[in-house]
């Protein structure tokens, strides 16, 4: 007795202590004292938080660019973000600190760098030859807004165009300006009354690299030439310009504009374009101008060798087809084709088989960047087909609603998963491998199979195979198709209990081994799918409807009105603050007109033939009670072994024999107490509505009592509508109080009752009110058996209590090894089983994995409960508390879970206020506490999971998996799992130019743009103007970059040489950086010497 009042103490100690090592010292002191055989293996040490890589479609995606020799392409968000995808299975994901949307993206081609104009006018250096990219450097405009950039290929001097018209020249080495600035007036001189707007395109001459093509948004077009510092001819038109392209031999370009035109000019003639084309006008009669159209919002101009150029563009529709979906359209020669997409285009792109401008552009592909999707179209195809995109994009075809995680699975799962997923695939696809072919797979230092799954709005599961840090889907399946759906809106019937997505996947719970699978929907109902190879027809889909009703008096809202499915967390459900009811009410009970026995979707009643993957075993409906709606379930769970499904919500619980299709239980959550019930509340009566199943339950202690030999007060309206008015007025309803959610279940074999000798099937109930209760089950034996015999539940009388909603349940043996539910390996249902074969079933026992299968009579269970505020370990049968942990006092724990790590095993903890922990087990001791990201929505609380080995996700954006571990040992590997972006890839060979048009002139013109831009020709740029931040990037950012810009540096210093310039100090850092880059010194050294004969040639 002394030593249970030392633990009382202790408790309180642990309690009442804020700090973590008090905490842990009297853990320690009391596993002393006990349980000392269990030997805890884990340490703080152990544990590190990283985030590992981000899945799915960039959120809200602005802006794309690629690099066609290194064959990667980059899309920007309008949260900063920055994701890079290479060949599949190489991605990357990188955030600009400020947050502000990226406006445009320039590869430094073939340099391993990139280049992020933001919207908050600042410009960023990235290293991409680092597996995690970091800014180098960064320039912030101060006194002008950016429109738009252009970096010629093979260029170290980035144009930056303002919306005030100006262009200034930003040294991408340095990230410093240049003094030489293009001022709008100088530009358009007098050919404007007016200001011609911002800067929307730049470009140069691909035959000529000295002249700029300036194209402002009110119409006007200048050639600009960069030595004489003058406008060589303005081109003026009546309608606002949106982008410009060149012919790749500089002697036309084409505008397209917002009237729905595109303008082709020949660069000689400024006064009137050379053609006017309206792609989607209607040609009218009189040779009056077409109707005007929608802005075509790009253009493109890419030529080919061999027959007509491409002309490519986004938008010009005619304003009469309301209702059409977004176009692409492609004119190659006298043919146009639209290509319709499902969501509006952002950008797109023409993938060619040139890096150089001034060459037959040859494109192959374009890249439509979508609102939420990425499609490439093939232009070598006729039909201009798609590519089958690789990536994992499609994460949010509908929205997801719930999310599972499960690592260490068996090894036949994903096989077995993508070979009846391989069967849903859609064909007409491009032939062609995918062209987004750069970069390097990284190491796979992890061998286990990890598989997510995906609850969807729409009704739809998906599985995706999630190992080795890569995602690709496997399997769909859609739950939808087993109900009869509406045509439209007026043929709904109006037992809907949500507006929208009435198929929506609130809940999955999954046994990996049996490969049983049971969702929860947001129509209060629950499917249970078992897994076949083969294709049946089910003639009539098995169906159950269960009757929950809520048994205690609803005062305020006698209507029935729906309440939430979960009370709020952390708004104080304190269950001392709970008031007894002790009157039953009147108000819902049944009169004419009132729905009833309804429920909310109707079971299709036709043939339905199932492909093989899962197929429907049983679908489950709550129905509606006397005009009351069935409430949404809170939890669920599924056992192989038992054949049980339970489920629960705030008004009770039933439970289900999937093999017998029969209801074991149907109770209210206060008749699960009986006579324990702490609140002292009572059922409502009569109840002759109700499903006598499960009325032995009603009273634990004192025998059955019937249901109908209950009587009600004919005045408790008056006094029970009196007495709650009389509440405090920060609760509105009693109703919210007083209603018990069931927020936990598990399935068991472990001691149900203290003076039990050995463990037996159960299941353990906890309730939002910080309740756990035991129900035994009795199964009979196996075979035929089992399916003819009924399956006995009764209840233990065994009650704990904990703070808060209980939110999950297991239980350890002797030696503190996790004990999993018993499950039934999974087998073919649908082939027909000789006489061995049923024999073997009827001998054969359900699997229970635990290290200690046969246990002694002296060996004992511990029960590890986590609730929103604390952890409890609970010696049985004893039923003792002799760990306890209060996780938070201030905030509630949204997600907790008990993981196996290092051979070990955890308790971790995802709390609202934005903490991640884990605590060992059983002495609960904290190991790990950091502060990850705050509940900033309901989407991460609802997605947040924790699986084995280290691993979590949660959905990070609408379209977004965002995957993390606390696992060290991961942490410390990630480098080595981590893809590569950049690979050493030699530039193509410039195009020839041929002898004659070398020796005459009229091939390309190249500029020595450091004679011009540089600071002894055009003099330092005004300071005040843009500020210089240098990047985080650290020390192997300067090693990537130097390796990246060797080339363009060593150029630089021969021609600073040659005009005797003082290097100094720009001498070492070059010589420091060549150091580091010395594997790249002979691609550098090659490339000068391109550079050398490039000039010899010129004269």
């Amino acid at each position: 007795m002394r030593k249970f009042n030392i633990r009382k103490v202790l408790d309180g100690l642990t309690a009442v202590s804020s700090s973590a090592s008090a905490s842990a010292a009297a853990q320690q002191q009391q596993a002393g004292n006990r349980e000392s055989e269990i030997q805890e293996t884990l340490q703080s040490e152990h544990f590190q938080l990283c985030k590992t890589v981000r899945h799915g479609f960039p959120y809200q995606p602005s802006a794309l660019a690629f690099d066609p020799v290194q064959k990667i392409l980059a899309i920007g968000t309008q949260t900063g973000a920055l994701r890079l995808f290479g060949r599949p299975g190489v991605e990357c994901y990188c955030q600009h600190d400020s947050g502000a949307a990226v406006i445009q993206l320039q590869f430094l081609i073939n340099e391993g760098a990139l280049v992020s104009a933001l919207a908050d006018d600042t410009l960023h250096l990235w290293n991409l030859r680092q597996k995690r990219p970091a800014i180098l450097h960064s320039l912030k405009f101060n006194r002008e807004r950016i429109t738009f950039c252009h970096l010629p290929f093979q260029s170290k001097w980035l144009y930056v165009g303002t919306e005030r018209g100006n262009i200034h020249i930003v040294n991408v080495e340095s990230f410093t300006l240049s003094g030489y600035v293009i001022m709008w007036n100088k530009a358009i001189e007098l050919s404007s009354k007016s200001h011609p707007g911002p800067i929307v395109h730049i470009s140069d001459n691909p035959m000529d690299e000295g002249k700029l093509l300036i194209g402002f948004e009110s119409g006007t077009v200048v050639l600009w030439d960069l030595k004489s510092k003058k406008a060589d001819y303005r081109y003026t038109h009546d309608e606002a310009i949106h982008s410009v392209a060149w012919h790749h031999e500089g002697k036309q370009f084409i505008c397209s504009h917002s009237d729905g035109t595109l303008t082709i000019w020949n660069v000689k003639s400024p006064t009137k374009p050379f053609q006017t084309i309206t792609p989607h006008g209607k040609q009218l009669k009189d040779g009056k101008k077409p109707e005007p159209c929608k802005p075509i919002l790009k253009v493109e101009y890419k030529t080919t060798r061999a027959g007509e150029p491409f002309i490519i563009l986004s938008g010009g529709l005619s304003y009469d087809t309301v209702g059409r979906r977004p176009c692409l359209t492609v004119m190659h020669g006298k043919s146009t084709a639209v290509l319709e997409m499902d969501y509006s285009i952002v950008d797109f792109l023409t993938l060619c088989e040139t890096p150089y401008p001034n060459d037959f552009q040859e494109p192959y592909a374009v890249v439509v960047l979508l609102e939420k999707d990425l499609v490439l179209i093939d232009l070598a195809q006729n039909g201009y087909p798609i590519f089958e995109n690789p990536y994992p994009l499609t994460i949010h075809e509908s929205p997801v609603t719930c999310c599972e995680y499960f690592a260490d699975c068996p090894v036949d799962l994903i096989p077995a998963l993508y070979s009846v997923g391989a069967r849903q695939k859609r064909q007409g696809y491009s032939k062609k491998e995918w062209p987004i072919s750069g970069g390097n797979w990284g190491l796979i230092t992890q061998s286990y199979p990890e598989i997510i799954i995906t609850g969807h709005a729409d009704g739809s599961i998906k599985f995706w195979d999630a190992s080795a840090i890569t995602l690709q889907v496997l399997y769909k399946l859609k739950t939808a198709k087993v109900f009869e759906k509406s045509r439209n809106k007026d043929d709904r019937p109006n037992t809907d209990i949500v507006d929208e997505d009435p198929y929506a996947i609130q809940i999955i719970s999954w046994c990996p081994e049996s490969r049983m699978l049971c969702i929860a929907g947001v129509s209060a109902h629950v499917i249970i799918y078992r897994f076949s190879k083969q294709e049946v027809t089910a003639e009539v889909i098995p169906m159950l409807e269960v009757r929950l009703l809520y048994e205690i008096n609803d005062v305020e809202t006698p209507d029935g009105d729906q309440v939430p499915p979960l009370p709020t967390p952390g708004t104080g459900s304190n269950p001392q603050s709970i008031v007894p009811q002790s009157h039953p009410s009147t108000s819902s009970s049944s009169s004419d007109g009132l729905r009833d026995n309804v429920p909310c979707l109707k079971v299709k009643n036709s043939p339905l033939k199932q492909s093989p993957g899962y197929q429907i075993e049983l679908v489950i409906q709550l129905v509606w009670v006397s005009g009351e709606p069935p409430q949404q379930i809170t939890s669920l769970a599924v056992n192989s072994a038992y054949g049980l499904v339970v489920f629960g919500n705030c008004n009770g619980i039933a439970m289900v024999d999937y093999l017998q299709k029969t209801v074991l239980l149907n109770l209210g959550t206060i008749e699960l107490y009986g006579s324990n019930d702490p609140y002292r509340r009572e059922p409502r009566s009569p109840r002759k509505t109700r499903q006598p199943s499960g009325a032995g339950l009603c009273d634990i202690n004192e025998g059955t009592v019937v249901p109908e030999d209950r009587c009600k007060s004919p005045t408790s309206d008056v006094k029970d509508n009196s007495f709650s008015r009389s509440r405090s007025s920060s609760v509105t309803s009693i109703d919210k109080e007083s209603r018990e959610a069931i927020s936990a279940l598990h399935f068991c074999e472990t001691f149900t009752r203290k003076a039990d000798t050995s463990p037996s099937p159960c299941l353990w109930v906890g309730t939002t009110l910080g309740t756990v209760l035991v129900i035994v089950l009795n199964l009979p034996p196996g075979g035929e058996q089992r399916l003819l015999q009924p399956v006995i539940v009764s209840p233990s009388g065994t009650i704990l209590r904990l703070k808060g909603a209980i939110l999950r349940m297991a239980f350890l043996d002797t030696t503190g090894s996790l004990v999993p539910p018993a499950h039934e390996p999974w087998r073919e249902h649908n082939v027909p089983e000789d006489k061995d074969e049923k024999d073997k079933l009827k001998k054969r026992r359900p699997v229970s994995v635990s290290p200690s299968s046969s246990q002694e009579i002296s060996e004992n269970q511990y029960a590890v409960i986590c609730s929103e505020k604390q952890a409890k370990v609970i010696s049985l049968p004893s039923q003792n508390c002799i760990y306890k942990q209060n996780i938070t006092e201030t905030s509630f724990v949204l997600r907790g879970d008990i993981v196996a790590l290092s051979n070990s095993i955890c308790l971790a903890c995802f709390c609202a206020n934005g903490h991640i922990m884990t605590f060992s087990l059983p002495s609960l001791r904290p190991l790990l506490d950091v502060y990850y990201l705050p509940l900033t929505n309901m989407r991460i609380a609802r997605t947040f999971c924790f699986t084995n080995n280290g691993q979590a996700l949660y959905l990070v954006s609408p379209t977004e998996i965002q995957r993390l571990t606390y696992s060290q040992e991961i942490c410390e590997n990630l480098q080595e799992m981590l893809g590569e972006l950049f690979t050493p890839v030699e530039t193509p060979e410039a195009p020839n130019r041929g002898f004659f048009k070398g020796l005459f002139g009229g091939g390309a013109q190249s500029l020595d743009r450091e004679e011009l831009f540089g600071e002894s020709a055009s003099g330092k740029a005004s300071r005040s103007l843009a500020q210089h931040i240098p990047g985080p990037g650290g020390i192997e950012g300067v090693k990537g970059a130097a390796s990246g810009v060797v080339g363009e540096l060593a150029r630089a210093r021969l021609a600073l040489d040659e005009r005797g310039q003082k290097l100094g100090e720009l001498e070492e850092k070059t010589a420091a950086m060549l150091y580091s880059a010395d594997s790249f010194s002979k691609h550098a050294h090659e490339m000068m010497l391109k550079y050398k004969d490039k000039k010899w040639y010129q004269f």
